[in-house]
């Protein structure tokens, strides 16, 4: 049996193939969880016929009674005409507590506000009254009597969300499962294809559930755009709320006042806050008060507002945008740059538990999205919503012990994140110490990216750095935890903060100014203008050779060559760029344009190819951009002055054998004729 058929067999009515709430979604601003309730209503089936009727039937559910803005009037018509219809919005409840003492519901799409809507729907659907709205089925009545005082009336609401699950039930069948399998269903559960994604890559993506999974966690992912960072905020649950983080008030937050009544923000009914876009924006402010009532909350799932304390259970995850690669960040800043400057605070920051590494994760294609069986969105958001009652922090003491140098803060978060994963994972609580440990090290790593970085921010976390090492209690071994970044960039220079702007030191700055100008000296000013010409089958030329000197200080990179379309001619190009990777003083600054040329049969497979090196280069913070308006001559023209014309463009080697040393190294490729010519503008 295949992991599908397990899928189906293990969770019948419970699953839906992923793929299916794309071909109904189209430009509908829906959340995936609202489409694929009514996709688990008509097609949770391998039957490709009943899929297709099912499809059908869901397409003229969203086509009937989905409330599109633009037709919002229409609708209103049919509910006139008819006397009742039913809709899907996204509903919003306030307080009357005028003469009318009543509350009042507005529909997002359909534009209808202050509608009386009965108590009990409050009462059994707190959420309504957040603020944010709920996406709910409702029959809507029209009363045309003269005597009316209001035409519309709410007769019946259902939110798009299922009221119970089987906690217990879902529990069992996760051992029908191996490990493996059982993160590859997870991974086809939030949308993605396992298949392109190896076991680290998964286990970052999975991290992400972990506010909902968690009481109280506090999550951060930074990474470049395109990787579905907000996603599974978005998308995935019913029981969280994504909000922009620009727009998030201490009194949207936490504690609004109606009259004399507090009313509790965004953290009373929600089981997950995510801010999205959490990046710095110019011309917004942040409020300071929320920033102080944060601190405390993150800390101490409490906050003071009004007339007293208040305690909440949300989640709060912080998602936004890098702005620059990881090895320019540790080199000349820190991993929380790009936030805004009010948060990067060592009292702020030490709350973070968990800091999970976007920039590993690639960004999501059309071929990254699942197009097998996962459980319906809803149903997941639900076991997540109930597992968040199980608490599986005490079993990480049966297997190691950490050193005693780590904080109560560092034990905590490194808990929270093991009983995180532990439910996502091993929900029956049956591991194997291999297992155990991978998510022991994991929990432990996203806790110590979080404590380098406050070691750079904040100076007075030096004072009492923490070791991250552990003992494992069976075999009595002891092993070290390490970022993955520090391992594959161990440089990291001391930063100070000063009134709240990022600032390298002195020394630091000097010890920089001095090792650039060590690199950048040679011959800079003594390059000459000359034409070289390279005789045929002439060995020991390489694009370093060539260009290396009078590219390595550009910015800015210019190549010229009509004739970058076959294989070995694309690899010509990526090897002139990892030349100048290699060799420019200021690679993660590096601007890099291609001009080519092609057939217009060709034209879009070329497309393909140069969208992924662009994609690929961004992860080095090089920015690649192409167009097919190239002229006949072939030149590569930097901003530091030079321009470098190419009798035969890159296409200066003679074809070599797939088992030679010429492969390796560019220096014994037997060279075309061509004359390479080296001109300085004024």
């Amino acid at each position: 049996m295949n992991l599908q058929e397990k899928i189906l067999s293990a969770f019948v009515g419970k699953v839906v193939r992923k793929d299916l709430a794309f071909l109904v979604k189209g430009n509908l601003p829906v959340p995936t969880y609202v489409l694929e309730y009514l996709l688990g209503q008509y097609c949770a089936s391998d039957d490709e016929q009943i899929i297709e009727e099912g499809l059908e039937k869901v397409k003229d559910v969203i086509r009937n009674n989905y409330v599109h803005r633009a037709e919002a009037e229409e609708i209103k018509g049919k509910i006139r005409e008819k006397g009742r219809y039913r809709v899907i919005d996204k509903i919003t409840v306030a307080l009357n507590d005028s003469i009318a003492n009543q509350y009042e519901a507005s529909f997002a799409n359909l534009g209808l506000s202050r509608i009386p809507i009965a108590d009990q729907f409050v009462i059994d659907n707190p959420k309504l009254l957040s603020g944010n709205g709920v996406w709910c089925i409702v029959t809507i009545n029209y009363l045309s009597s003269d005597t009316a005082k209001i035409r519309w009336e709410i007769d019946t609401l259902k939110p798009i969300q299922i009221s119970s699950v089987d906690l217990d039930e879902f529990i069992r069948q996760r051992e029908k499962f191996t490990t493996e399998e059982w993160i590859d269903f997870l991974m086809h559960t939030v949308g993605l294809s396992p298949e392109l994604l190896n076991r680290r890559e998964k286990l970052i993506i999975l991290a992400r559930l972990l506010p909902h999974v968690e009481n109280n966690f506090n999550f951060m992912e930074l990474g470049p755009k395109g990787t579905g960072k907000s996603h599974v905020f978005q998308e995935l649950s019913p029981y969280g709320v994504l909000v922009s983080g620009g727009d998030v008030t201490s009194a949207r937050l936490f504690v609004k006042y109606s009259g004399n009544k507090e009313l509790l923000g965004l953290v009373g009914y929600w089981d997950v806050v995510a801010w999205d876009e959490f990046e710095q924006q110019k011309g917004k402010t942040v409020d300071t008060v929320m920033i102080d009532t944060m601190q405390n909350y993150l800390a101490n799932k409490s906050f003071n507002r009004g007339k007293g304390a208040h305690e909440a259970s949300a989640s709060m995850a912080f998602v936004g945008n890098t702005k620059h690669t990881v090895p320019y960040m540790l080199k000349n800043s820190h991993l929380f740059e790009s936030i805004p400057v009010a948060f990067i605070k060592g009292a702020f920051l030490d709350r973070i538990h968990l800091y999970n590494p976007g920039w590993e994760i690639k960004m999501l294609k059309k071929d990254s999205f699942s197009k097998g069986y996962g459980l319906i969105t809803d149903y997941i958001a639900a076991i997540l919503h109930e597992l968040r009652k199980l608490d599986y922090s005490g079993n990480i003491s049966n297997y190691v012990k950490f050193d005693g140098s780590l904080s109560e803060r560092d034990h905590l978060a490194i808990r929270k994140t093991f009983s995180g994963m532990t439910k996502l994972l091993y929900p029956n609580g049956k591991y194997t110490e291999e297992e155990v440990l991978e998510l022991i090290d994991f929990a432990a790593e996203s806790r110590k990216r979080v404590k380098d970085q406050l070691y750079i921010i904040d100076e007075t976390f030096k004072a009492e750095p923490a070791k991250f090492e552990y003992l494992e209690l069976k075999t009595g071994n002891t092993r070290q935890v390490e970022t993955l970044e520090r391992i594959e960039n161990p440089i990291y220079p001391a930063l100070i903060i000063k009134d709240e702007e990022l600032s390298l030191s002195t020394e630091c700055n000097q010890r920089k100014e001095e090792v650039a100008e060590k690199k950048a000296r040679p011959r800079i000013g003594q390059l000459p203008e000359k034409q070289i010409n390279i005789r045929l089958n002439q060995k020991g030329i390489s694009y370093r050779s060539l260009f290396a000197d009078y590219l390595k200080d550009a910015k800015q990179i210019t190549i010229t060559d009509p004739f970058i379309r076959l294989p070995y001619q694309i690899r010509n190009l990526l090897d002139f760029i990892q030349m100048l990777i290699d060799t420019n003083i200021h690679p993660e600054l590096l601007d890099i344009v291609l001009k080519t040329q092609n057939e217009d049969s060709g034209i879009p497979e070329m497309i393909d190819v140069l969208d992924d090196i662009s994609e690929d280069l961004q992860s080095y913070g090089v920015q690649f951009k192409y167009f097919f308006d190239a002229a006949h001559d072939r030149s590569v023209v930097a901003d530091n002055g030079w321009s470098i014309s190419l009798g035969r463009g890159l296409d200066i080697f003679e074809p070599f054998g797939k088992y030679a040393l010429a492969q390796a190294k560019q220096e014994n490729r037997r060279c075309k004729e061509f004359t390479v010519i080296y001109m300085k503008s004024n």
